[in-house]
């Protein structure tokens, strides 16, 4: 299961099943505002977002299930994988993209700032599809969700995080403004010793977009490794 940044959509993740192996299902999450869910209250706390992603994917909890969450969505995979595995169920992996492990999470305010503040910030990250805030009309439509999903990350509050039993591996851009390395290798607290590892490539933020079948390879390599076991 794939799960997008803040302002993200699924369609991140739509060339990713042409380069994974033909026997993995990819999952990505619509969240709630956006494509075709616009019509739908954003969510803008990330127990309810967690809480909803396990709701649909009960019917799925049949099979190996592994997670990949980049930017906002490493943090909301992270909170997904605990509530799997309350359950019983371990993830085969948690793949952490972009994103310092939560106990370094940075509660700023920026969901509250004005839209130019906001954007801007945005575009610090890396520019991705950033021209569309250009456009009245389409910025009109994507702030709403943006601004949840900040007010989700940036409220988000794990000054403690539980440790899970699925190997973790983080991946990181080097040039990513948001992602200093030792911060990004804090995620391995959260690991068994020995599982986890930490994958660096060139560019921002969006790392994954031009080095997409890069990623994609190293995220089939770790699948093809021997199954763990689905329970705790």
């Amino acid at each position: 299961m794939c799960l997008p940044h803040a302002g993200g959509t699924a369609q991140l993740f739509h060339g990713w099943p042409a380069l994974l192996p033909a026997d993995v299902e990819v999952l990505a999450v619509r969240y709630p505002g956006r494509q075709d869910r616009l019509a739908e209250a954003c969510v803008e706390d990330m127990a309810t977002l967690a809480d909803a992603i396990e709701s649909a994917l009960l019917p799925r909890l049949d099979r190996p299930l592994a997670l990949f969450g980049h930017s906002m969505g490493a943090c909301v995979a992270y909170e997904l994988a605990l509530r799997l595995e309350a359950r019983g169920i371990v993830p085969e992996h948690l793949m952490v993209s972009a994103h310092v492990s939560p106990q370094w999470t940075a509660h700023t305010t920026l969901h509250a700032a004005d839209d130019a503040t906001l954007i801007t910030h945005v575009r610090h990250l890396g520019d991705l599809h950033s021209e569309a805030y250009d456009i009245p009309e389409l910025r009109d439509l994507l702030l709403p969700a943006l601004r949840a999903d900040y007010r989700i990350i940036e409220t988000y509050d794990s000054p403690r995080p539980a440790p899970v039993k699925a190997p973790i591996t983080a991946y990181v851009g080097q040039d990513d403004p948001s992602c200093p390395l030792d911060q990004v290798r804090s995620w391995s607290d959260l690991a068994a010793p020995g599982s986890f590892e930490l994958r660096s490539f060139p560019g921002d933020h969006f790392y994954l977009v031009p080095h997409e079948a890069d990623v994609a390879a190293d995220v089939s390599a770790r699948l093809a490794r021997p199954a763990r076991g689905l329970r705790a």
